[in-house]
């Protein structure tokens, strides 16, 4: 199992890989938080445990990119709505 966070704007995003369960290859998994300044409470936006229908990446480091990519297209992707 892998973890890693980082920032996007206004969002905090956590993305893991997980270990699939018959051990063959990482599911990709992400939660997506809204941060309301330094200190403001945080709402989830989005969450998914398993990204691509539970698709098995070979290595966690795949899964992971992947993830944070998805990550980033759903922030890009509500961007462009509330713009509207």
């Amino acid at each position: 199992m892998r973890f890693d966070e980082c920032h996007e704007g206004d969002y905090r995003i956590f993305v893991g890989a997980l270990e699939a369960p018959r051990g063959d290859g990482y599911i990709a998994a992400l939660v997506v938080n809204r941060v309301r300044g330094a200190t403001g409470p945080r709402r989830e936006a989005f969450r998914d445990d398993s990204l691509a229908c539970g698709y098995r990446w070979r290595s966690a480091d795949e899964a992971l990119q992947y993830a944070l990519n998805r990550a980033r297209e759903l922030i890009r992707s509500r961007s462009e709505m509330l713009a509207c």
